[in-house]
C-alpha cells in the first residue's frame, strides 16, 4: 500500500498484524460515577497509555515497517508534537534518522518527547503552510520519506487498530467517537467500525475554534483553517487531510464542535471520575458527551482518548 492510496478494512486488519509486538494493546475505562453522570455505558479506549502517551504510534510505526530501507533510511514530518515523537521512537526503535519540523507554537511537553526520542527538531512559524513549506525544504536537502501526520493511507490503517480493539472487546457499542484534527484517527476509526459493526453511528467533534471539518462535512466540501486556532486542543488545530476527508464523506455520521470552556469541564470531569489527567484534544469528545449530545440515554458509547501528553502550565483548572 502507497501513502496516497485510500485505505480499507483489510489494511487496517493487516496493520493490526503488523504492529504486534511494537504496541501496547491499550486498556478499556468504565466510570460508574461517569456513567450516572452523563446518563449512557462509556467505554473509554486509553491511548493516553500507548507508548508517546498518544495514538499516534500506530500510525507511525506502521508506515515505517512498510518502508523500504534500501531507498532512504531518514524519514521527516511536521507535527505540533505527539505525531512527531511518535515517528522518532518508531524511527529510533528501528534504526532510523528521524526529523521533525515542529511550529514555534507547540506544547513544551511534547517538544522535550521529540528531542527525549531522538529527532532532530527543525523550527518553524505557526501554520500549516509554513510547515509544509520547512517539509519540502528538508525533504530536498536529505531526500528522507515523508510520514504525513494525517494524509498517509499507512498511517490512517494504523490508527484505525486502536478501534479495531475496542470493538473486538465490545462489539454492542452503538455509537464510537474520535477527536479530529487532521483527520487520520477518525478515518481510520471509521474503517473499523463500518466493517466490524455496521450499526455503530461514528461521530467525530473538534473545537469551535477549528471548526473545519464541521464545516467540510455539512458543505460536502473539503475546507481548511487559518493560521493556527487559539484553542488549548492543540492537537487539533491542523486542516482536514484529503485521504481523511474522502474517508470521512463515506463513512462518518456526523461531526460536532465544542466550545473551551466545554474542553475545559470535560479535563477536570474526566480526573475526577476516571483519576485520568488527558490532553485537551482527548477531551474534545468528552465534552460533548457532558452537554448530551452523543447518543441517546442508556446507550452504549466508545470514546478514543487519543492522548495524554498534557503541559500542566497550560492546564486551565490548575491555574486558576
Amino acid at each position: 500500500m502507497s501513502a496516497t492510496d485510500l485505505p480499507s478494512f483489510s489494511d487496517v486488519v493487516a496493520a493490526a498484524g503488523r504492529l504486534q509486538g511494537y504496541v501496547l494493546r491499550t486498556p478499556v475505562m468504565r466510570s460508574p460515577k461517569f456513567e450516572v453522570r452523563v446518563n449512557r455505558q462509556v467505554f473509554f479506549k486509553c491511548e493516553n497509555l500507548q507508548h508517546m502517551g498518544a495514538f499516534k504510534f500506530r500510525g507511525a510505526m506502521n508506515a515505517l515497517l512498510q518502508m523500504s530501507s534500501g531507498v532512504s533510511q531518514v524519514v521527516a514530518t511536521h507535527s505540533s508534537g505527539n505525531h512527531g515523537a511518535a515517528l522518532a521512537r518508531a524511527a529510533r526503535e528501528l534504526g532510523w534518522r528521524c526529523i521533525v519540523v515542529v511550529p514555534t507554537d507547540s506544547s513544551v511537553v511534547k517538544i522535550a518527547s521529540i528531542i527525549a526520542e531522538g529527532a532532530e527538531l527543525v523550527s518553524c512559524a505557526p501554520g500549516l503552510a509554513a510547515r509544509e513549506a520547512a517539509l519540502a525544504t528538508i525533504v530536498l536537502s536529505t531526500g528522507a520519506q515523508v510520514v504525513h501526520p494525517f494524509d498517509d493511507a499507512r498511517v490512517i490503517a494504523g490508527q484505525g487498530t486502536a478501534a479495531l480493539e475496542l470493538l473486538a472487546e465490545y462489539p454492542n457499542l452503538q455509537l464510537l467517537a474520535t477527536p479530529v484534527g487532521g483527520g487520520g484517527l477518525l478515518a481510520g476509526t471509521a474503517l473499523a467500525a463500518r466493517a466490524m459493526v455496521p450499526q455503530c453511528r461514528v461521530v467525530g467533534v473538534e473545537p469551535e475554534l477549528a471548526d473545519d471539518s464541521f464545516r467540510s462535512f455539512k458543505s460536502g466540501q473539503r475546507q481548511g483553517v487559518q493560521g493556527s486556532p487559539p484553542t488549548i486542543a492543540d492537537g487539533l488545530r491542523g486542516s482536514i487531510g484529503i485521504l481523511p476527508f474522502a474517508l470521512l464523506k463515506k463513512n462518518v455520521d456526523d461531526v460536532l464542535t465544542v466550545s473551551e470552556q466545554s474542553i475545559s469541564r470535560a479535563l477536570r470531569v474526566v480526573l475526577e471520575d476516571f483519576r485520568l489527567l488527558i490532553e485537551p484534544s482527548s477531551a474534545v469528545p468528552v465534552a460533548a458527551l457532558l452537554e448530551g449530545r452523543l447518543g441517546e440515554p442508556g446507550q452504549s458509547i466508545g470514546i478514543v482518548i487519543s492522548g495524554g501528553n498534557v503541559d500542566l502550565s497550560r492546564c486551565p483548572f490548575l491555574s486558576s
